[in-house]
């Protein structure tokens, strides 16, 4: 955990709400590939897997209006093509993900997902994962009137729990836009990664960082 979470008043999460992509399963792979696929289709330069993970942080109806102008819906289907093709066969959980999510969910904690990833993909993976009955909510891509880092999704997501947000919601993500979505939603960052560049988080830096889920389950328990 960070310094910051030495701050002597820290609440007891009710409602914690994950991204989805690279922190609850490992997907940089399927994503790299599908938007290989689209660049080479669209005539553009092909990225390393470092430039995918350093630029793929937005969601397609964000994203690619600005890299593909106006031909963004069509690279939009191929993108979503590819994706589809292969991405259930590749779905894998990131180690002790779902150990973390079953224990937050018998600690009585409400649980949900707001994700970039367009929303039928989304549901699609948590299905094949298994993990449906955990979460009390899964906001993908489309589902609100706009995507992370914007407030929406995450308001969306809270409605059923009845709870708020502020001190008591926990937004759990790998990337700045997670920290920056959960700062505009008034929720705590909280960043689950481990190697991570600090300069990804200069201007929205976590309030808690934890590099492996055992930690952040005890830090909950602990409170």
């Amino acid at each position: 955990m960070s310094p910051a979470a030495a701050r002597p008043r820290v609440s007891r999460p009710r409602a914690i709400l994950f991204d989805w992509d690279n922190t609850l399963v490992d997907s940089w792979a399927v994503i790299h590939e599908a938007r290989n696929s689209t660049m080479a289709a669209m005539g553009r330069p092909l990225w390393s897997l470092a430039e995918t993970k350093e630029r793929a942080r937005l969601s397609l109806r964000e994203s690619f209006p600005r890299d593909f102008g106006e031909r963004w819906e069509e690279a939009r289907q191929i993108y979503l093509g590819t994706y589809r093709a292969i991405h259930l066969d590749r779905l894998t959980a990131l180690p002790g993900r779902g150990e973390l999510l079953q224990g937050l969910a018998d600690e009585g904690i409400f649980l949900g997902v707001v994700s970039n990833k367009t929303a039928s993909l989304l549901r699609c993976e948590i299905e094949r994962i298994g993990w449906s009955a955990l979460f009390g909510s899964v906001v993908g891509a489309g589902d609100a009137p706009l995507d992370k880092p914007d407030a929406a999704p995450v308001l969306l997501a809270l409605e059923p729990s009845g709870v708020d947000p502020g001190e008591t919601v926990w937004l759990v993500g790998d990337t700045g836009v997670d920290m920056q979505c959960a700062r505009n939603s008034g929720c705590v960052p909280v960043l689950l990664a481990s190697g991570m560049s600090e300069e990804e988080f200069l201007g929205c830096p976590p309030r808690f960082v934890f590099s492996d889920c055992s930690a952040l389950f005890r830090s909950i328990r602990g409170l």
